[in-house]
């Protein structure tokens, strides 16, 4: 099987936390954020880890979370952009030789090994997919004045996670497109949405897990706190 990496993104800013301190290195049990989703990484059968951080962040990652916990996968830092998909191009454009890649936002720090070894698989058989879950909420789409207009179908409805995962050079190639101009960048929201967009390959969903949240608020940490006890072991 060919060569696996792995791009974690933790180029944002994180302003809903509040604070001064990106959400990425908060203390969380401990540690920073960022680290439980490297630590996922590290343990899985992936081969090498690209993180992507903000501007001036690289030798801080480097020495604060690479050294000082001693993960040996992680083979280059390197600067994000403005936008999402920016960072994430930076990131693909680092990455070793490989076959497969999976992109994931460093503030899910609950990922688990069975979620990254079945988005690997995933990879491996549609060439393109994302992890993701099936809603459990009714859903509602809102006019322009704050009416609900419409409830779609819940059985069709899923919440979409990371990592998603991609053959390489599929992946590569719709970034490359997607950044060649400014009236493809309306809307992009994910990895999956670029290869649908750019390239017209169905996306496949695989199945995440409803603890691999995404920390937004300072809510978010208190929850993450407790799933990552359960994950972990922790009493």
């Amino acid at each position: 099987m060919g060569k696996t990496a792995a791009v974690i993104l933790a180029a944002g800013k994180g302003t809903r936390m509040g604070g001064h301190v990106h959400k990425q290195y908060l203390e969380l049990q401990g540690k920073p954020l960022l680290y439980y989703a490297i630590n996922a990484f590290e343990s899985s059968s992936i081969d090498d880890i690209i993180l992507v951080t903000g501007p001036g962040e690289t030798e801080y990652c480097q020495k604060e979370i690479v050294e000082r916990y001693g993960f040996t996968k992680v083979r280059s830092i390197t600067e994000g952009g403005k936008e999402r998909y920016h960072s994430v191009y930076e990131g693909l454009k680092s990455v070793p030789d490989c076959e497969y890649v999976l992109v994931h936002d460093g503030a899910r720090p609950c990922i688990t090994l069975e979620v990254i070894e079945r988005a690997l698989e995933g990879a491996r058989a549609y060439h393109a997919c994302t992890v993701g879950m099936p809603v459990k909420d009714t859903i509602k789409v809102a006019d322009d004045n704050g009416y609900a207009k419409r409830t779609p179908d819940r059985s069709s409805l899923w919440l979409i996670q990371t990592p998603q995962a991609f053959k390489y050079e599929l992946v590569l190639k719709a970034y490359e497109k997607l950044l060649s101009s400014e009236s493809y960048q309306t809307g992009i929201t994910d990895d999956a949405m670029v290869v649908e967009t750019m390239t017209r390959e169905k996306v496949k969903l695989i199945r995440g897990d409803y603890a691999n949240i995404k920390v937004t608020t300072p809510e978010d940490m208190e929850v993450a706190g407790v799933l990552l006890n359960r994950i972990y072991g922790r009493k």
